[in-house]
């Protein structure tokens, strides 16, 4: 019991030091965008429409941006309540696959990772539905982040990986991780 309990505390560490990483990573590519400059036209001008729109009480934004090869990205973008950028964050990669925790909601795991790009897959004798994130592991390879939520509470249940096979035998495609984070 001890080892799991170890391993556990380990994995948050973990998790917790990746996202301080995530979020100490500078730019967006070659774009124009600059936190506490640019406005929400400028990033939809940018980046194009957002996947989804959240408003928040207090005025601010987040919006997820699905990008990149074969949907492989998907960026979220906070907007301060005086409509000027504070950040942008690359999602789809271990660090934020590790903020999954049973019990959260499905909306609780949209604001995480944002939609997922593949159509839910029901389980009708387990009573679970399956949501799938193509993303590019930390070798460069596709994989697929599942979420199984409880069918009845929509709840998660578990999560895991599988590999991405399509066509390309033994192993999957190579890709290149772009998680960027725009402080």
């Amino acid at each position: 019991m001890k080892s799991v309990i170890s391993r556990s505390l380990g994995r948050r560490g973990l998790v917790a030091i990746g996202a301080l990483l995530l979020s100490a990573c500078a730019g967006f590519g070659n774009s124009p965008l600059a936190p506490g400059v640019s406005t929400l036209p400028d990033v939809v001008a940018t980046m194009g429409q957002p996947a989804m729109h959240w408003k928040n009480a207090d005025g601010s934004q987040q919006l997820a941006f699905a990008a990149g090869p074969g949907g492989t990205q998907t960026f979220m973008v906070f907007v301060a309540p005086d409509g000027k950028l504070q950040r942008i964050v690359g999602v789809l990669n271990e660090g934020f696959f590790g903020l999954i925790q049973p019990g959260m909601s499905q909306e609780q795991v949209l604001r995480l990772l944002g939609p997922s790009g593949t159509p839910p897959t029901p389980f009708r004798r387990t009573g679970t539905l399956t949501w799938s994130w193509l993303f590019c592991q930390s070798q460069n390879v596709q994989q697929y982040f599942d979420v199984n939520f409880d069918a009845a509470t929509g709840q998660v249940r578990s999560i895991g990986q599988h590999p991405w096979t399509h066509g390309y035998m033994p192993g999957t495609p190579p890709c290149q991780l772009q998680n960027i984070a725009l402080p």
